[in-house]
């Protein structure tokens, strides 16, 4: 047999390739380090140094009212319908009152709006559901009640408020108005009918 080499060499080839990459640790570098460890003294510094038992009667002054706030609050504290609406109603009415066709009825010059107040009240109060003629035309949309959810002031100043906007000129209405109507109205459980129910209210 030949002998064999004691050690095998690298061929020319071989000798020519870089050696495998191996994992090593890049150290952080000494600014980063002195950084963290600078605002971890900071922080300390700052939670030692500061006053956790200040009299609550050292506060801004304000009352709890004032930082609640006023809902949908304007002119002196009255209710304001324009904001009332931009929250409430815009959505589907659109803020041109037109609303969308075959969905939601223009407010603008609408038979309703400029009708019988009470009639508008109750509309608001108890919303409608089904097919509703509005100037000659058919919608089939859904308007929910706001009964639960706004006061007579606030319905009474909306109410006013789409009964003087977009070329309409209806009288105002008050707040004892949708009082009334919300007592006499009070056993209605389910928005109106579409026209079946409010034709007659018309």
């Amino acid at each position: 047999m030949p002998d064999q080499p004691s050690s095998i060499q690298p061929s020319p080839q071989e000798q020519r390739e870089h050696a495998d990459p191996r994992e090593s640790q890049t150290p952080i570098p000494k600014s980063v380090v002195v950084l963290v460890a600078a605002l971890i003294l900071w922080g300390i510094y700052y939670i030692a140094q500061a006053p956790i038992n200040i009299p609550s009667e050292l506060g801004d002054g304000r009352t709890v009212s004032a930082l609640a706030g006023k809902k949908a609050s304007g002119n002196g504290g009255k209710a304001d319908g324009a904001a009332i609406y931009s929250g409430q109603c815009v959505a589907c009415h659109q803020a041109t009152g037109q609303g969308l066709p075959g969905v939601f009825p223009p407010l603008a010059g609408s038979e309703w709006v400029q009708g019988k107040p009470e009639t508008a009240v109750a509309i608001v109060l108890h919303g409608i559901t089904g097919q509703l003629t509005v100037k000659g035309g058919t919608f089939n949309g859904a308007m929910p009640p706001f009964g639960a959810q706004l006061n007579d002031a606030e319905i009474a100043a909306v109410v006013t408020h789409v009964r003087s906007q977009w070329g309409n000129a209806a009288p105002p209405v008050s707040a004892e108005l949708v009082g009334q109507v919300r007592a006499a109205t009070k056993d209605k459980t389910s928005p109106y009918d579409g026209d079946k129910e409010l034709a007659p209210l018309k």
